[in-house]
């Protein structure tokens, strides 16, 4: 795949679990927005620093991979897996979309759609009636 480098800088670095190098990737007026949980957005590297450093202790053995992307103009769209094991001896596994708008070689923005798997059994028919009795989504 003839990858974005930005993204390749930011996998490069957070499979180094260097911290430092992660935030470089990052402007000081980086914007995060995460729409499914819109208390969670943010603006500001520091923050970002801030994240990594928790994951990092919470998961020491973090790999992530980027498993496919296009580039929009500014905007680099890409699908990222990361795994690893808590330090509790459980799975971590995420995946999802982030879409960042990229200017030089840092991140601007990001559009954050990254979550937890969740291995139940639900199929997609429960899950949609679910939804229509009020039950929604988690």
């Amino acid at each position: 795949m003839d990858g974005s480098p930005f993204l390749t800088r930011v996998m490069e670095a957070a499979n180094a679990h260097d911290v430092e190098r992660i935030v470089g990737c990052f402007s000081p007026g980086y914007v995060n927005e995460t729409p499914c949980h819109p208390a969670r957005g943010f603006v500001g590297a520091e923050q970002v620093g801030r994240n990594w450093t928790g994951i990092l202790a919470a998961v020491p053995d973090l790999v992530t991979s980027v498993v496919d992307q296009v580039r929009v103009g500014d905007q680099v769209w890409s699908e990222w897996e990361m795994s690893g094991t808590r330090r509790d001896g459980s799975r971590h596994l995420m995946r999802g979309v982030m879409i960042f708008r990229v200017e030089g070689d840092r991140a601007t923005s990001c559009r954050f759609y990254l979550e937890p798997v969740v291995a139940d059994e639900t199929t997609a028919d429960r899950f949609v009636a679910s939804l229509a009795s009020g039950g929604g989504a988690s």
